[in-house]
């Protein structure tokens, strides 16, 4: 049966009064790197082809999302999302939807180069690429690739597109690239884009993160505060996870994310949807609502929505990182979507 158009949209609302209204939507669980901090040099088991949502499916929860539970941001991750053929077609499937939510891509800039005005004809409105050094071989050493250039020529093709502003998430790593801080941002500058560090998570297949070696935010205030005045501007800051600060005497900003030791999960306003159609309320869940059998099982849209509702209606006030019970989701960061 279906609900009166008046009963749509509903909010999807939490029971600590949170309301969800950024989609992150992973495309895929396949990456071109081998992170460190994020899988094994082998790679993983990836998601056989039959497992992932198609073009039509994924169109399908979008609308559902959009129209009738208030989603106004849809980020498009992975893995890697390029990697994904028919990104293009997903993007204008998405700008196609009324109310149209702003559309944003998370990636690691591999390809981009090549596809960064096709992806903006198709209606992507930004551009996040993560890079996390700017030496070949630390590069090399961090990714197992030496495609430093790639990513290099993808921002600057993004930049030249028309995403603005560009944003380049960094992990900074001891011992391995925090001395880069400054270096990353004088950088970032001279491109145009706007720089934002992320404190390293435990999401890695290996579950071998310790907080102990992770670079905090303070520390990265520390380190860019040695060249640099920083100027606080987080006052704009609302449910976005970074906290802004303007490079003093200049128009440019830099982001400090401080998830681990400054969490911001009491203005949380993001769900995940897995490339495999799996639901989850938070980053950090250790469970997941499975809507493949909904959406081929032959179930109207007011029973995937109300999945939805449901969903998030279940979420914990907080992902529980200082709590001495915390357990890491069983899926590391490119199964789950950034």
């Amino acid at each position: 049966m279906s609900a009166t158009p008046a009963a749509w949209p509903r909010p999807l609302r939490d029971r600590h009064g949170r309301v969800a209204t950024d989609l992150r939507v992973s495309l895929t669980d396949r990456c071109n790197l081998r992170c460190t901090y994020c899988m094994p040099a082998e790679g993983l088991d990836w998601l056989p082809r039959d497992e992932l949502l198609t073009r039509e499916e994924l169109n399908r929860l979008l609308r559902v999302a959009v129209t009738m539970l208030g989603i106004t941001s849809v980020r498009l991750t992975g893995g890697e999302p390029l990697l994904r053929p028919d990104l293009a077609q997903v993007v204008a499937d998405v700008a196609a939807l009324r109310p149209r939510p702003s559309i944003a891509l998370t990636t690691n800039g591999i390809g981009l180069a090549r596809r960064a005005e096709e992806l903006r004809a198709a209606g992507l409105d930004r551009v996040n690429v993560s890079l996390d050094t700017l030496d070949p071989d630390t590069f090399t050493r961090l990714t197992r690739r030496r495609r430093l250039p790639d990513v290099l020529a993808g921002v600057e093709a993004a930049v030249a597109a028309g995403f603005g502003p560009v944003k380049v998430n960094a992990v900074l790593m001891r011992g391995v690239n925090d001395h880069e801080a400054v270096d990353l941002l004088e950088w970032a500058m001279r491109t145009g884009v706007q720089l934002r560090f992320i404190e390293q998570m435990p999401l890695d297949a290996q579950h071998g993160w310790d907080r102990a070696e992770m670079v905090t935010a303070e520390e990265v205030h520390a380190a860019l505060s040695t060249r640099y005045r920083l100027v606080d501007d987080r006052a704009e800051r609302g449910s976005a996870p970074a906290e802004l600060f303007r490079v003093a005497g200049t128009a440019h900003r830099v982001g400090i994310i401080a998830s681990v030791t400054r969490p911001f999960c009491g203005a949380c306003d993001r769900v995940r949807l897995t490339a495999d159609g799996q639901l989850r309320n938070c980053l950090f869940a250790r469970t997941e609502s499975d809507l493949r059998p909904l959406l081929r099982g032959g179930a109207d849209d007011e029973e995937i929505a109300g999945r939805w509702l449901s969903v998030v209606a279940g979420k914990r006030p907080g992902h529980g990182i200082d709590d001495p019970t915390f357990l890491q989701p069983d899926r590391p960061m490119s199964a789950i979507g950034g």
